[in-house]
């Protein structure tokens, strides 16, 4: 079995389940401060990105 053909047999019990590991090692109140890490991380690499896009183009 190929890596993705194990991605694609995740269906919505397994989903629900690792919700659920999620929800009790973390609790319902650290959740929305981890995501909102999550999404601060990456808005930063975003921008991190993008400003070494034109330094790239400089070069050729």
């Amino acid at each position: 079995m190929t890596t993705l053909q194990i991605f694609l047999a995740i269906g919505p019990w397994q989903i629900a389940i690792v919700v659920l590991v999620v929800l009790l090692l973390f609790g319902g109140k650290k959740i929305p401060e981890l995501m909102r890490g999550l999404g601060s991380g990456i808005k930063e690499f975003k921008d991190a990105s993008k400003e070494d896009e034109p330094l790239e183009e400089k070069k050729d």
